[in-house]
């Protein structure tokens, strides 16, 4: 089991794409938005920030470098 410290250093590139993704969530609904009410990600500001803290994971666990497992064989 991994200590919380190795944890956080282990997955630091997507908890800083999470934190970045949400900022510029919170950023999308306040400059761009969505003034009718009707979309369904951008009219609301919790709705934003989490679809773009998702997002923002997902880019950065993509550029996360892999590590290689020893085989046993």
């Amino acid at each position: 089991m991994l200590s919380m410290k190795k944890w956080l250093l282990k997955n630091k590139l997507t908890l800083i794409g999470v934190a970045l993704g949400g900022f510029g969530g919170c950023l999308y609904y306040l400059f761009v938005g969505c003034a009718s009410g009707t979309c369904a990600i951008t009219s609301s500001a919790v709705n934003s920030t989490i679809y773009f803290s998702v997002l923002g994971g997902l880019l950065m666990n993509i550029l996360k470098p892999e590590t290689k497992k020893s085989s046993e064989n």
